[in-house]
């Protein structure tokens, strides 16, 4: 399996879907089903019986998560592709449009 390309903490636009242009922080990562959460994208209320942890129950609005090919990392403000580059033994992250070193 390779490498994902979005890691949490990045900040990154949505693409495509009802969502398109909104931008945030990556949540949550999900490499199994290739999926990210997105802080304020993809919202959907949620039913929620009383428990320990929500002691009032009802009705939440959370973050779902969305398909990583319906978001693109954003590098200085702009959308970018990202590859992978070997530097001093170690793989880095690469921004496409700049040749910058991600992390």
């Amino acid at each position: 399996m390779s490498a994902l390309k979005i890691k949490k903490g990045d900040t990154v636009r949505v693409i495509a879907g009802k969502d398109k242009d909104k931008e945030g922080k990556v949540l949550s990562v999900n490499a199994k089903d290739k999926k990210v959460v997105v802080e304020g994208v993809n919202m959907i209320t949620k039913h929620m019986k009383p428990s320990a942890m929500n002691q009032q129950g009802g009705i939440v609005n959370r973050e779902a998560p969305i398909s990583i090919a319906n978001v693109m990392y954003l590098h200085k403000g702009k959308p970018t592709r990202i590859g992978f580059k070997i530097e001093g033994g170690k793989k880095v992250r690469v921004a496409k449009s700049t040749g910058e070193t991600i992390d």
